[in-house]
């Protein structure tokens, strides 16, 4: 049985996921953050979340498990942060595939997952000499392994990651065309954090892909 006001966020570190922390909290949940380094732990205390020390990219399915028990939510938002095409791998793939498979030893189905707005495509046209390639192929192959499973998932793709504060107000990606302005695809990290503490609370977007930029809709009117 669920508990049905914890969350457990994987990455916990991040930038999204530290105002997400802070964002469930208010909204009346208790938030295991999971870390790497023991260092962030009081980062993370400070932003609203409870630190847990867990390397993910070393931990086993039984440890991830043992961790999700009785919560009602997982968020993966943990990255290699680019640069190292293994570790990324080992993050951005293998680590979260390990994450969904214990989800479902744990018997929590909401999974929501923090991904990019090219996942789908970046691989079919980015050249595999590209820098960029390893973080899109990990980030699709594991949205892909997600989308098969049976996890109640939600994978959220923003466009570039800004500073900007939330502004509440989102858009579709699918809804902007081809001639879209560059500076117009992004993506405010806190509107990030609004948008997995809106799918939890109600428990909207379930076996969907929702890929969004800043915008001009409220949250609720685009992500159902």
């Amino acid at each position: 049985m669920a508990d049905t006001n914890r969350v457990v966020i994987i990455g916990g570190h991040g930038k999204v996921a530290l105002l997400a922390a802070g964002k469930l909290q208010a909204a009346g949940y208790a938030v295991d953050s999971i870390i790497r380094n023991p260092d962030h732990r009081e980062d993370v205390r400070n932003a609203g979340g409870n630190p847990v020390v867990l390397d993910i990219e070393s931990a086993r399915v039984d440890e991830l498990a043992s961790a999700f028990s009785g919560a009602r939510a997982i968020v993966f938002s943990a990255g290699a942060g680019g640069g190292n095409p293994a570790r990324t791998h080992a993050v951005d793939y293998e680590a979260a595939t390990r994450a969904m498979a214990a989800a479902g030893q744990a018997e929590v189905k909401r999974f929501v997952m923090v991904s990019y707005a090219g996942a789908d495509v970046d691989i079919h046209r980015l050249d595999p000499q590209n820098s960029f390639y390893s973080y899109a192929k990990a980030k699709h192959d594991a949205d892909a392994k997600l989308r098969e499973s049976t996890l109640d998932y939600t994978i959220l793709g923003p466009g570039l990651l800004t500073t900007a504060p939330a502004t509440g107000k989102i858009m579709r990606t699918e809804n902007v065309g081809k001639d879209w302005p560059d500076d117009r695809r992004v993506t405010s990290r806190e509107n990030v954090a609004e948008v997995i503490s809106h799918v939890i609370k109600t428990n909207s977007a379930v076996r969907q892909t929702v890929n969004f930029y800043d915008g001009d809709l409220p949250i609720a009117a685009v992500v159902k």
